[in-house]
C-alpha cells in the first residue's frame, strides 16, 4: 500500500505544500497563471447546466461530465491537466497514468454537503479538485477534511481541514485510507465552485476489509400483557382494530401508528431522555454512521421501561397480530393461516384441539392473542437501541450492509420532534440495493410508530442533518431521539 508519493517528505515551497498525513496530498495555490484566465474559466462553468444530485452520502449540484465540452476555457484546462501535468504528476508517482479524462463541475451551496468517503473505485489513483471560489473562511464550511484512521484502516477523525480558495488546486492519492469528506456548506450566500476528477492508472493495493462484528440479537423479555396495559394507546389493544392494521400492513409492507404511547407515558419519556444522567456514545465509523446512542446501563428508568416494553414477549406478540409476522411460537405459519380460512367452521380433529386448547391458556394472559393458534415453537429475536440525533447525523449505505441485508421488521418511534421539518434532514430512508432512487421514506413524527417489513434487496439509511436543524425559528431545536428496533423472524 505503500507509493512513491508517501515516502516524500513534507515540504512547503511558496505556493506548493506536500504533506502525508494522514495521506499523500498536495496544495497548489496560484495553480493556473493567468487571472482572467481563471475568470473567464469561472464564468463559462457557471453557465454550465447542472444537475441536483442527492442520496445518502452527498447533496450538491454537479455538471455533465466536461471530456467533450468546446469553451474555449474549459477545454483549455481539459487539455493542460490531462496533457503536460499528467506526465509531470505519473513521473513524481513513479506510474504510468492513463489518458482517461474524468473530470467535472460541482457547485455546493448552502447546507450541501460530501461525506465521508475513500474514492475508491476501479482505475482512479490520483484526485484533483480546483478550486473556484470567492473569499472562503472556515466558518463559511465547505472545507475538505481529512481523516486518521484505526488499526483496522477505518476512518477515526478528522485531523487536517483544507479550506478552499481561489485559483487552489489540490490532489491527493486515492487509496484504502484516503477517507475524506466535504463538510457542509454554512454560508447562505457563498457558492463553493470547483472542478474535480481523477487521474487513473493502477490502483494501490487493498489490505483485507474489515468486517464489523455483528450486532447482538436476543430473544423477547418475558413481560406478560400488562405491560402493554400500562403503556399503549388501548385502541391498539382491539382485536379489531389490530385486524385492520394487519390488512393494511399487508397490503403495503409498512404502517405509521399515531399516538402510541398512552400521552402521560410517552411526555416522561420525552422529559426523561433530555435528562444529563444518560451516557450517549457516538456511532462511528464515519464511512458508515455518525450519531449517538444511549448506554443502556445509564437510562432513566422510565426509559428503561419503554425500552424493555419493546422488547417484551407481549410486544412480539403485539407486533405479530399488527403485521402477521410469525414473532412468536403462537403465531401461526402463512400455510396455516390459509387452511384456517379455507376451512368451514374452523379447526377440527384432536390434534387440531389440543393446540387450540393451548392457544386459549396463553390468551388468557395475553389479550392480544384471542383465537391464535398454536404451532411449532421458534425464536424470533431483535436488536435496539436509543437513539439521539442531531446537526451532522446521519447514517450510510455501505458494502457490508447490502452484503448482509436479510428480511427484517423495522421499528421506529421518535420523541422530541414536535418542531422537526424535513428539510432539516433526519428522514429515514428506504432504497433498493444499487438504486438511488428512494421506496419509501419516514419522517420523524412525535409518538408515531414506524414500521416497516424490508426484503434482502431493500436497505435503509438516514438522511444527514444540516444546520437548519440550529436555527429554526424562535426556539432552536437541538435534535430529536428515537427508540429504533429490528426484529427478525
Amino acid at each position: 500500500m505503500t507509493s512513491k508519493l508517501s515516502l516524500l517528505n513534507s515540504r512547503h515551497e511558496g505556493d506548493l505544500e506536500l504533506d502525508c498525513f494522514p495521506f499523500p496530498h498536495c496544495i497548489i495555490k496560484n495553480f493556473l497563471s493567468s487571472e482572467v484566465f481563471v475568470e473567464n474559466l469561472q464564468k463559462e462553468l457557471l453557465g454550465l447546466d447542472f444537475h441536483e444530485k442527492s442520496n445518502d452520502l452527498y447533496k450538491f449540484k454537479q455538471s455533465d461530465d466536461l471530456k467533450k465540452r468546446t469553451e474555449p476555457h474549459i477545454a483549455g484546462l481539459r487539455e493542460g491537466l490531462f496533457g503536460r501535468f499528467r506526465s509531470w504528476l505519473g513521473e513524481v508517482l513513479g506510474v504510468e497514468l492513463e489518458p482517461t479524462v474524468d473530470i467535472s463541475c460541482a457547485r455546493y451551496e448552502h447546507t450541501d454537503v460530501l461525506l465521508c468517503h475513500d474514492d475508491e473505485l476501479e482505475g482512479r489513483r490520483v484526485a484533483f479538485i480546483l478550486y473556484l471560489v470567492p473569499p472562503w473562511q472556515s466558518s463559511d464550511g465547505g472545507t475538505l477534511d481529512l481523516y486518521s484512521i484505526n488499526s483496522n484502516f477505518q476512518p477515526q477523525s478528522i485531523v487536517k481541514s483544507l479550506v478552499p480558495s481561489w485559483n487552489t488546486l489540490v490532489l491527493f492519492e486515492v487509496s484504502p485510507v484516503s477517507f475524506h469528506q466535504v463538510s457542509e456548506v454554512l454560508s447562505k450566500d457563498k457558492c463553493r465552485l470547483s472542478l474535480s476528477g481523477w487521474f487513473h492508472g493502477p490502483s494501490l493495493e487493498r489490505p483485507p476489509r474489515h468486517v464489523e462484528a455483528a450486532v447482538p440479537r436476543s430473544p423477547h423479555l418475558p413481560r406478560d400483557e400488562t405491560v402493554l396495559l400500562e403503556w399503549v394507546n388501548p385502541a391498539y389493544l382491539d382485536i379489531s382494530y389490530q385486524e385492520q392494521i394487519q390488512e393494511e400492513f399487508e397490503d403495503s409492507s409498512e404502517i405509521q401508528l399515531k399516538d402510541f404511547l398512552k400521552e402521560e407515558k410517552f411526555r416522561e419519556v420525552s422529559e426523561a431522555l433530555r435528562l444529563t444522567e444518560i451516557e450517549w456514545m457516538r456511532k462511528g465509523p464515519p464511512n458508515k454512521r455518525c450519531y449517538e446512542a444511549a448506554s443502556l446501563d445509564s437510562l432513566p428508568p422510565c426509559v428503561k421501561a419503554c425500552w424493555e416494553l419493546l422488547h417484551s414477549e407481549a410486544f412480539f406478540l403485539l407486533l405479530s397480530n399488527f403485521t402477521g409476522l410469525r414473532l412468536h411460537y403462537l403465531c401461526p405459519k402463512k400455510d396455516e393461516e390459509k387452511k384456517n380460512k379455507q376451512e368451514d367452521g374452523g379447526a377440527t380433529g384432536s390434534s387440531t384441539d389440543s393446540a387450540a386448547n393451548a392457544s386459549k391458556e396463553k390468551a388468557a394472559r395475553f389479550c392480544v392473542l384471542i383465537g391464535v393458534k398454536f404451532s411449532e415453537p421458534s425464536i424470533p429475536v431483535c436488536c435496539g437501541e436509543v437513539r439521539r440525533w442531531s446537526h451532522g447525523s446521519y447514517t450510510l449505505l455501505h458494502d457490508g450492509e447490502a452484503a448482509q441485508a436479510e428480511y427484517a421488521l423495522d421499528l421506529v418511534l421518535p420523541f422530541g420532534c414536535t418542531d422537526w421539518q424535513s428539510e432539516f434532514g433526519g428522514l429515514t430512508c428506504y432504497v433498493a440495493n444499487e438504486e438511488d432512487e428512494e421506496l419509501l421514506t419516514i419522517y420523524p413524527e412525535e409518538n408515531s410508530l414506524a414500521l416497516v417489513y424490508r426484503d434482502k434487496e431493500t436497505l435503509k439509511f438516514v438522511k444527514h442533518i444540516n444546520h437548519k436543524s440550529t436555527s429554526a425559528g424562535s426556539s432552536p431545536c437541538r435534535g430529536f431521539y428515537d427508540f429504533s428496533f429490528v426484529y427478525y423472524e
